[in-house]
């Protein structure tokens, strides 16, 4: 009966990520693509890989927190598999909607549903008082904080690389000059976020071997430093091919920049969102074979972010182009320039949120962030008919899920006491 069930709702948690990689992963290479920086084929190829390897590598800490943040476990002590069919239910919900907004091309925040729909069944399993409101109302809150910031940034951004390379006479000329400054934005911004992560491997690895204590901030800036150089000096030399080629377009040039961000963003999200994918599964792995709920800090298991990050990258492979195509092209029409500025600001507004401990979407920032892009450039380059139904269906993201788990959950228990299955 315990391998049934593990069997069972590892089906569920995959369909989870294919809903989510179709959904919410496309948001990480909509601009890229919009903007034609990256070929749609090239984008799936991009973000298979990254996403995976964010997801595997780095995906044990917000799986862990998921599982046990929204509603305190210690509260189904006595009766874990409530808990267990709680967590069903979660996977079915988010699962569903996730499609749902998915066939319609609407990029909707994982998060949120997955946040929705915990809260959904413990109301029903517990009480209305068993759920972290503040919470609740912290991620509501960042529905109208993240994008305003978000378009901020990018129209701040976007509006002094037009104006001092896009309007200019030279605009070639005067991207030498701005080279080594967005080189060193790029990876200062992007740097913060994915670098020290990746730095501890290595950090550790001198450490052992070589008995080489490098100060923790210094490798990350070090890599950093060696990445803005190289990236300037790869750009230098592309531009100097198109001078004398007599090209006077900076467009191809500033698509180079967009391509590593996008790897950046993708990458990070990856190892974000999966918790959203799999943490309701590991949270079932674990009541089934303990037979108790776990508590803080437990330990998600390896094959469970592998089936999370297959998950993801066949659902963007297989239905992400519809999101894609939303983000990318159904709200402006997108150069690189502009593609590279919205995933900046998206990356400096997340950067920013952790910071203050503030939980916020991907989604909402990288649509913030286009937006804002559309504004420099004009109103009637923006499509609002897109921006409502977008903006509607992040409206009842949480309040669905909420409800669809909270059915789901009714019927199962239903279902369960009726019939007397017997679960653990």
């Amino acid at each position: 009966m315990e391998d049934f069930v593990i069997a069972i709702t590892a089906v569920l948690a995959l369909y989870l990520a294919w809903n989510l990689g179709a959904n919410d992963v496309a948001n990480s290479m909509g601009t890229s693509v919009g903007s034609k920086a990256v070929t749609l084929k090239q984008a799936l190829i991009i973000a298979g890989i990254l996403e995976f390897t964010g997801a595997v590598v780095f995906g044990q800490e917000v799986s862990a927190k998921l599982a046990t943040g929204i509603v305190d476990p210690a509260l189904f002590a006595q009766t874990p598999q409530i808990l267990l069919v709680g967590m069903v239910s979660v996977l079915i919900s988010a699962g569903v909607w996730l499609n749902i907004a998915t066939l319609f091309g609407f990029p909707v925040s994982s998060s949120h549903a997955t946040v929705g729909a915990i809260a959904g069944f413990a109301c029903v399993a517990l009480s209305p008082s068993a759920v972290d409101w503040s919470s609740i109302g912290i991620i509501s809150l960042t529905w109208m904080i993240t994008p305003l910031i978000s378009g901020t940034i990018a129209a701040l951004f976007y509006s002094q690389i037009k104006h001092w390379i896009l309007d200019q006479p030279d605009p070639i000329t005067q991207l030498r000059e701005w080279i080594p400054w967005l080189s060193a934005a790029l990876m200062g911004i992007f740097g913060v976020i994915v670098l020290p992560t990746l730095s501890r491997p290595l950090q550790r690895i001198l450490r052992d071997r070589f008995e080489l204590d490098i100060p923790a901030h210094d490798l990350p800036l070090l890599i950093g430093s060696g990445g803005a150089i190289a990236l300037t000096l790869m750009i230098w030399r592309e531009l100097d091919q198109n001078t004398q080629a007599k090209i006077q377009n900076p467009e191809p040039l500033l698509a180079r920049f967009q391509v590593l961000s996008a790897c950046f963003v993708a990458f990070a999200h990856g190892s974000n969102d999966v918790g959203n994918a799999v943490s309701p599964l590991a949270a079932i792995v674990y009541i089934t074979q303990t037979k108790s709920v776990p508590l803080q800090n437990f330990q998600v298991p390896l094959w469970i972010l592998v089936l999370g990050g297959i998950g993801i990258v066949a659902g963007l492979a297989v239905m992400g182009k519809k999101v894609i195509a939303t983000i990318g092209e159904g709200i402006i029409a997108l150069q690189p320039s502009g593609g590279f500025c919205a995933e900046l600001a998206t990356a400096a507004t997340i950067l920013v949120a952790s910071r203050l401990g503030l939980p916020v979407s991907t989604s909402h920032a990288l649509v913030g962030g286009v937006v804002g892009i559309g504004l420099i450039q004009s109103l009637k380059s923006i499509q609002f008919k897109t921006l409502r139904s977008i903006g509607l269906t992040w409206l009842v993201t949480i309040p669905i899920a909420a409800g669809l788990s909270a059915t789901i959950f009714a019927v199962a228990q239903f279902l369960i006491t009726t019939y007397f299955v017997q679960i653990l």
